[in-house]
């Protein structure tokens, strides 16, 4: 049998144990094979439908509604002892009734605390506010409290503490309601008043943590893998809300073994997934793998009583709320995080931070396209191939030229055969597939054919205003803006730079010119994160540099103008040294007799530049332009890595606004590849006004 899961260190060691003691009880031999996490999910629903996946896997339950809808996950109600479990855990994996899949360990968050620091952890928010103050020293970069404020997965136990709902009575996602406003409102006010970080990411956390520069961080229970070994801590449940009295309760998520119904062995696959969540697998995953088993009969083990972590985080979990599995969840997700940023980076007051996610769910999550009839498309395609039939056919004569002059055709295609073959599936065939793909709408696995449904959507700007950033005008004159200032700041610096490296008398030119392609030669993402990180605005080497000249530092990334101008700064120190070498290795190729003459004709160096160096450079420098306002153009990295699109996506550009429809608003696959078509057509028009200039230049050349 065959399984797979995303677990990695002492994780999958006890899952390997598990499956060996599966196999020796049973003698069934059990296959393991480890995905990463963030692509799991997708390789799952590619693979089971085709019979291809695997009999058993492990995953959180949030997507469970989604695998029941594609029908890769088996209902486990015949076989499952639900008495065996939290009756939360057994909620978590239940759909319509049914329960599917065998819990295997519960996540949550809870309160870490460095018991040097904190020796005892607070019991309610009154407590929590009176020792922030003490372990508090904005001037040192110390705090009280450090957890990734810019997610609302870890903001959701201020939210419910607050006695806010995330769905109506209906189910419907809720977001403009009093408990979400007051619970916006206590973040900011610890924000402002330097007990937590800005900007804060797990990466950021987890450094402050170690360096013992925060006293109490919020976290699941992988984070204690992170922790280094010289630090003392303790875990506890988050603190009590001291208004409401309500306890602040996170998002509980259940990790389950799941069977495929393909499973060419459902009666065996079942069997494993019963046997790794409870018995032994469950000790095993407790004492080595360190997970807080969902199996009830794993607490009375001893070794996993005296493990303050898991008892900890089991007590969390008991006043945890289960996330929902249901599509509603998965659309809270970007709205409720352009909310929360909105508010943390002083953009918008929280009492208008619901109204805002409000707005931007019902734009992304537009209404279904009605159906249309594939035979007026089907019939235009058919047109148009008899076309191009009759076409050839009335031209066969031109083909008889061309067999003369090449009469071993048949042999050169030989040679040419994997080249076209590889264009065929690596350009036609995806080109292909993304064009017809745009004239359908996905939702929950199933396709229905909307014919240009999702183009008229797009262009008309339906839910949205063509000022606001999901209007697809928006985001193109953002991107033309992004590549023109690109293009033009990359050659200007790469042609002062080239100049400079071509000046004879110049010492170490040589070095200069290797140093100065290194930022070429590193891999943009490295890059990306590098200056994303010197862009911090509590931790940036930039505002650093601010406050030793004496200036304010700057949230770089609250406005359009300097989240913009953090893009393009990052890109620009990327694209350079490109135009460098090309504008270095053209000067180069310039007679220095040219120069001379017009020396003696009196020539300044201004006009030598202007009527020698530049006409001569203009055959070089234009194609380096094209591809260069090209790569710029779908430059998806930097945008994604460096601002997010922050703020609230006003800096995405078409490229990364296709690739948020596809796979962070509810995989809209048909409206995303409508988008990658339409990008597809404006490139095709810059191509062709390119293509004109450049006869032009060489025309003017010739």
């Amino acid at each position: 049998m065959k399984l797979w899961h995303s677990y990695r260190g002492a994780e999958e060691e006890a899952l390997e144990k598990s499956a060996a003691l599966f196999e020796q009880q049973t003698g069934e031999k059990v296959d393991l094979l480890a995905i990463p996490n963030d692509v799991l999910g997708d390789k799952l629903t590619a693979a089971i439908p085709h019979g291809v996946g695997p009999d058993v896997f492990i995953f959180n339950h949030e997507r469970l509604r989604s695998f029941q809808h594609l029908g890769i996950v088996t209902a486990s109600d015949g076989s499952i002892d639900k008495s065996a479990y939290f009756a939360n855990a057994v909620d978590a994996l239940s759909v319509d009734g049914k329960t599917y899949g065998y819990p295997l360990s519960l996540k949550c968050l809870a309160l870490y605390f460095n018991t040097r620091l904190v020796p005892r952890p607070p019991a309610d928010t009154t407590e929590l506010e009176r020792l922030l103050p003490g372990l508090s020293r904005p001037d040192e970069n110390r705090f009280g409290l450090a957890y990734e404020t810019g997610n609302f997965y870890f903001h959701a136990p201020f939210l419910f503490g607050f006695g806010g709902d995330l769905f109506d009575a209906g189910g419907r996602a809720t977001f403009d309601t009093k408990g979400m406003v007051r619970s916006l409102e206590y973040v900011k006010r610890l924000q402002d008043s330097r007990f937590i970080p800005m900007e804060t990411s797990g990466a950021l956390v987890k450094s402050l943590f170690n360096d013992e520069r925060a006293a109490m961080v919020v976290s699941g229970p992988w984070f204690a893998g992170e922790i280094a070994p010289s630090v003392k801590y303790g875990v506890a449940q988050l603190p009590r809300n001291s208004e409401t009295g309500r306890p602040m309760s996170p998002f509980l998520g259940v990790e389950a073994a799941f069977v495929s119904p393909r499973s060419a062995q459902l009666p065996q696959a079942q069997a494993l997934a019963r046997f790794l969540s409870v018995g032994a697998a469950s000790r095993l995953r407790a004492v080595t793998g360190r997970q807080v088993p969902a199996n009830a009969a794993a607490y009375e083990d001893s070794a996993v009583q005296e493990d303050s972590l898991i008892s900890s985080f089991r007590q969390a979990a008991a006043n945890a709320t289960p996330m929902p599995n249901t599509l509603e969840m998965a659309r809270v997700w970007e709205p409720m995080k352009l909310a929360l940023r909105a508010v943390l980076q002083g953009g918008v007051a929280p009492a208008e931070a619901g109204a805002l996610a409000d707005r931007r769910y019902r734009a992304l999550h537009r209404e279904r396209p009605p159906d249309a009839s594939p035979v007026p498309y089907l019939a235009v395609g058919a047109l148009a191939l008899v076309a191009g039939g009759a076409y050839l056919a009335r031209k066969p004569r031109a083909l008889l030229p061309f067999r003369r002059r090449y009469p071993d055709v048949a042999r050169a295609a030989v040679y040419t055969g994997p080249a076209v073959a590889g264009l065929l599936v690596l350009v036609a065939v995806p080109f292909v597939v993304g064009i017809s793909l745009s004239l359908f709408h996905h939702e929950a696995g199933s396709y229905s054919f909307v014919g240009l449904a999702n183009f008229a959507d797009i262009l008309a700007s339906r839910g949205y205003r063509i000022s606001e950033p999901l209007s697809f005008y928006f985001t193109l004159v953002v991107t033309v803006a992004w590549t023109l200032v690109n293009v033009v700041l990359h050659v200007g610096l790469g042609l002062f730079l080239a100049i400079l490296l071509k000046e004879p008398l110049l010492k170490l030119r040589g070095v200069f010119r290797v140093l100065l392609i290194v930022p070429w030669a590193v891999p943009n993402y490295i890059t990306a994160l590098m200056w994303k990180g010197l862009f911090h605005r509590q931790f940036g080497a930039i505002n650093g540099f601010l406050v030793l000249l004496g200036l304010e530092p700057v949230s770089w990334f609250t406005r359009f103008s300097t989240s913009f101008a953090a893009n393009v700064a990052t890109n620009t120190w990327l694209g350079f040294p490109f135009m460098m070498v090309v504008a270095l290795g053209a000067l180069q190729s310039i007679p220095q007799d040219l120069y001379e003459a017009a020396e003696v004709d009196g020539a300044s160096k201004w006009v030598q530049f202007r009527r020698i160096t530049l006409p001569l450079l203009r055959p070089a420098l234009l194609p380096a332009v094209i591809l260069g306002s090209v790569w710029t153009f779908n430059m998806f990295n930097i945008i994604y890595l460096v601002s997010g699109g922050e703020p609230g996506g006003s800096t995405d550009i078409l490229v990364s606004e296709a690739y948020r429809w596809a796979f962070q608003r509810n995989e809209q696959y048909g409206f995303a590849a409508a988008y990658s078509v339409l990008i597809f057509f404006v490139l095709l028009g810059w191509s062709t006004v390119t293509k004109r200039v450049t006869r032009a230049t060489d025309e003017l050349m010739g």
